[in-house]
């Protein structure tokens, strides 16, 4: 891999930290045969729950000495910052997670802690960029047409602080083609979430071509390509006549069908005793359409199980009028963390969702069991004595 003169001078600086992020990004770029560096416009850095790094990764972000050269911004942290003792955690946990957040905050890292960044700051149509959380990377590469691999943690934050990341895999366009062709057929009304949960189950790790029986909204692309990488480590996928590259490859070669009517997206294998709607965060359509569907259940009383809501406190800030009424119905707000990274979800036995991605990733991180609805069924759940 060519390094200019200034890369070099970087990887034999003085700065432990900026040599040892320089010699993190040539060693992915010769694992991947990247021909060079190139600028990124941002970072995006994931695994930042104290639950998910531990003391050994507390450490290590602690002994960092440089800063950030391009805008970083943080995944969810295991908590709520301000209301992280209605969640259930207790005071070492607290103390933990915020001296995690400090850390990255005194390298410059923007403690935005959301999986949904581009609610924040949208990337443009092909910016590089070294984002790592799994959904935030599917939405910039398909929806957005960024380019990003999907980094992990360390080399997002050795990308912020260098500015930099190799060139290779999906910052190439011809690595951006679609490999398989999938028709979507047998029903106009289907639910994105569990249909990406099924293509990543059915073609892990291809990038999809998709014709849809029916247009999506970006909320509904956001869930679908969410759980597409949480269920088939899928990080692009294109969707005919919707995301902006969609046009620029021919067809694969290779097909598949799914019939939606064959297919049930239900399931009822037990009783929830918590309802959590939020993986990603929630955008403000979504917290509008959550209210507007609660309201058509308001006449049964007040909900009857725990509901929780999570999105980002720039979205939660800029919905107070709104997120009061829903507190006013019994739902919980939640900002700067998900029941994926949060280990307060543990203490349920079963939980309800809409997402694919919290599908994939409570059993196996939480240990809960999972049931899966729309978001109209969570919420008539919540209202409901069963």
């Amino acid at each position: 891999m060519h390094l200019t003169r200034e890369e070099e001078e970087l990887l034999s600086s003085d700065n432990e930290t900026i040599a040892k992020c320089m010699e993190i990004l040539v060693a992915i770029g010769e694992i991947y045969d990247a021909d060079r560096l190139i600028p990124v416009k941002s970072a995006q850095i994931s695994g930042v729950s104290y639950d998910n790094i531990g003391d050994a990764g507390l450490e290590w972000l602690e002994c960092l000495n440089a800063r950030v050269k391009v805008p970083a911004y943080v995944n969810p942290a295991g908590m709520d910052v301000e209301r992280w003792k209605e969640m259930g955690i207790d005071i070492e946990f607290y103390s933990k997670q915020m001296r995690v957040l400090k850390a990255l905050q005194r390298i410059g890292a923007e403690l935005s802690l959301t999986c949904t960044p581009y609610y924040l700051h949208t990337p443009s149509f092909g910016d590089h960029l070294a984002w790592a959380e799994s959904s935030a990377v599917c939405y910039a590469n398909s929806v957005v047409g960024a380019r990003t691999n999907r980094e992990s943690g360390i080399t997002a934050i050795a990308s912020a602080i260098i500015g930099k990341t190799p060139h290779y895999g999906l910052h190439v366009k011809e690595n951006r083609a679609p490999t398989i062709y999938v028709r979507v057929r047998g029903a106009e009304v289907f639910n994105p979430s569990f249909l990406g949960y099924l293509l990543g189950d059915k073609i892990p790790g291809e990038i999809p071509l998709i014709s849809l029986p029916r247009t999506v909204t970006e909320d509904e692309l956001k869930q679908m390509g969410a759980a597409m990488a949480a269920k088939g480590n899928t990080a692009l996928f294109h969707v005919e006549g919707v995301t902006p590259e969609s046009g620029d490859f021919e067809r694969p070669r290779e097909r598949m069908e799914i019939d939606l009517a064959e297919i049930d997206f239900s399931s009822d294998d037990c009783t929830p005793d918590l309802i959590a709607l939020g993986c990603p965060h929630l955008s403000p359509e979504e917290l509008r359409k959550i209210f507007e569907i609660a309201s058509e259940f308001t006449s049964l009383g007040g909900v009857k199980k725990e509901i929780w809501l999570f999105t980002s406190r720039k979205v939660y800030g800029e919905n107070d009028e709104l997120i009061k009424k829903l507190e006013s119905i019994g739902f919980k707000v939640f900002c700067d963390t998900c029941m994926v990274v949060s280990p307060s979800t543990s203490r349920y036995e079963c939980v309800m969702v809409n997402s694919g991605k919290a599908l994939t990733y409570l059993p196996k991180l939480r240990g809960v069991n999972v049931i899966f609805g729309s978001i109209k069924d969570c919420i008539r759940r919540a209202f409901s004595d069963d």
